[in-house]
Order: C-alpha cells, then sequence, then structure tokens
C-alpha cells in the first residue's frame, strides 16, 4: 500500500500537476474507481504524449492521429505507465477531467464523485504484470483512504460511458484484478 497525503497526492508518485481539473461539489463523496486506457499515439507505449496531452502540451500536428486532440482539456487522476511507473496528474481531492458524460448507479456526471485511473495501454493488448502489481497498491490504497470505494464500485470507462467508450477493453483481467483485491 501507498501512503496518500491529505493534499491528496500519493506519496510515491511522480507529480506533474495537471491544469485540466477543477474542484469536486462535495470531495466526502469520492466513491468510484473508473479504470481506462491511453496511448499515443494509439498502441504505441512510452512516449511523452500522454503528459503532454494531460498538461496541455500536446503538438497536435506530431502526429496525423493527435488532429482529433486539437483543443480537448483532459487529464486523470494517475497514469501508470508498462514498467509500472506512476504519474500523479491530478490531487485525488480535486475532479479530474476524464470520465466525460457518464453515468454510474444512476448518478450523472461521474467525475464529481470518481478517481479515474489511465493504464498506459490499448483495448486488445495485454497490460503487464508490473501495471496490475500497481494498480493493486494503488487501489488497496485508495480504498482504504476512501472506505465508499468498494470493489462493486470499481469500473471500467466502457461501464459508465457505454456505447462511448471501450477502454479498458477485453485486455484487462478484471477477473484477476479483483480476486487480487480479495
Amino acid at each position: 500500500m501507498y501512503l496518500i497525503e491529505p493534499s491528496g497526492w500519493l506519496a510515491n508518485a511522480n507529480k506533474i500537476p495537471s491544469p485540466n481539473f477543477n474542484q469536486r461539489p462535495d470531495p466526502s463523496e469520492i466513491s468510484l474507481l473508473v479504470i481506462h486506457n491511453i496511448s499515443l499515439p494509439a498502441g504505441n507505449f512510452g512516449g511523452p504524449y500522454v503528459q503532454q496531452l494531460f498538461t496541455n502540451c500536446l503538438d497536435c500536428s506530431a502526429h496525423p492521429s493527435f488532429a482529433d486532440l486539437q483543443g480537448l482539456t483532459v487529464s486523470a487522476h494517475l497514469f501508470i505507465d508498462r514498467r509500472g511507473g506512476i504519474t500523479q496528474f491530478v490531487s485525488f481531492n480535486d475532479r479530474a477531467w476524464h470520465a466525460g458524460v457518464s453515468q454510474f448507479d444512476g448518478r450523472e456526471n461521474c467525475n464529481d464523485f470518481s478517481i479515474g485511473i489511465e493504464l498506459e495501454g490499448s483495448d486488445d493488448c495485454a497490460y503487464s504484470e508490473a501495471q496490475y502489481r500497481e494498480l493493486l497498491a494503488v487501489t488497496e490504497s485508495l480504498q482504504s483512504y476512501y472506505p465508499a470505494i468498494t470493489t462493486a464500485r470499481i469500473v471500467g470507462h466502457c461501464d459508465i460511458a457505454p456505447g462511448r467508450k471501450t477502454d479498458p477493453g477485453a485486455a484487462f483481467d478484471w477477473t484477476y484484478y479483483k480476486n487480487a483485491l480479495g
């Protein structure tokens, strides 16, 4: 498990603050964990582009697939790369802009009450053991700090935005992950 500071930052994470956040309506309502995937360009791992996207520094002319990202302001609380490195962009106490139009358990605007974790990956590429290891440690820390995040309230982006989003995709091993949480 990892220490979550009262400021909402994970003590062991590389911290790169994103401007793409705002205050939650009620920080005491944090009760959902949303798992995502991202790679830029799609299917390419290890580059600087995700960090640049989340900090509004992405040169959208650097790759043809980036044209659709022009002017996009998004973020996540955490990003876990293929080697298990953790970067935090937004304090857990604040509302990161990761879910978009979303709904869970009859409630809309999941960004208001959720924490978003991006795994470096794609829907159809197996995630690394290092990513699962770090995701599990982070999840256990979050569940301890925010007890309303029960295992039943850990979902994929696809679950809160069906038809619009597919991540973390079929390659994410939900059975392994949730069994490992106990």
